[in-house]
């Protein structure tokens, strides 16, 4: 994402522009591409009828990552292109938005799982379910809201953003599952992995984005990009890895 952030935004696009501006939205893709995602990758998979082990064992890795890798890639990343960024307000976001949630939820298990009985835990989630989808409608349309006006008023500096997201999310896409089929890997594993490294965490790095530089930042424009480019990537992504089922083991 780096790369193609760089050479879309310093060259192919430089004459269109300004080079702040155009620092910004590699910032922003750049956040994007460092969160590999750890919630829509369920529904990828469901939709795909994807191994419902494998998929959490993978979650599971990305919470890893995230928690000890985020920080030091993605300021990497940035200090490449010339970004600077303090260090602790990328800690800071990795423990607010990945660690607290994590440790929140681990402690919730062994409360209501105290005794191995699952039944305590599906009321729970039952209930709390409404809440989360709620929650993640009301972020996004906020985003949007937060960023209607520049949506509106230029429509070119939104199809300049998503044209490195797309072909990065294709290209990703097009390596993970070519390379599972060389490798003979079960279709209900391939697609979710292929989907799984396609998939980013666009909540944390819009909420990443807005920390380091702003609501209304380049940036944070180019992170809602990836939630408008994001879904309808990933569904058509879905329906092809489904069309080709037949040609997996």
């Amino acid at each position: 994402m780096a790369v193609l952030g760089i050479l879309f935004f310093e060259y192919v696009f430089a004459g269109i522009v300004d080079p702040q501006s155009a620092k910004e939205y590699i910032a922003g893709m750049i956040l994007l591409g460092v969160a590999p995602c750890t919630a829509m990758v369920f529904v990828w998979s469901q939709l795909v009828r994807g191994d419902a082990n494998y998929t959490l064992v993978q979650v599971s890795i990305n919470d890893i990552i995230m928690v000890f890798a985020f920080a030091p890639i993605a300021a990497f990343l940035l200090g490449v292109t010339d970004v600077v960024v303090p260090w602790e307000t990328l800690l800071l976001s990795v423990v607010l938005y990945v660690v607290i949630p994590l440790v929140a939820g681990y402690i919730t298990r062994k409360i209501l799982d105290g005794s191995s009985n699952h039944e305590r835990i599906n009321v729970f989630t039952a209930k709390v379910k409404p809440f989360s989808v709620i929650g993640l409608l009301a972020t996004v349309v906020l985003l949007f809201g937060f960023q209607a006006q520049t949506i509106i008023d230029k429509p070119l500096v939104i199809a300049l953003i998503a044209i490195p997201l797309i072909i990065q999310s294709y290209g990703i896409f097009v390596i993970a599952y070519a390379w599972a089929y060389l490798w003979k890997v079960p279709f209900n594993t391939a697609a979710p992995a292929a989907l799984i490294g396609t998939s980013n965490f666009f909540e944390f790095a819009v909420a990443v984005a807005i920390s380091l530089f702003g609501l209304n930042s380049g940036a944070a424009l180019a992170t809602v990009v990836g939630v408008l480019v994001e879904v309808p990537v990933m569904l058509s992504l879905v329906s092809f890895a489904n069309r080709t089922r037949a040609h997996f083991v």
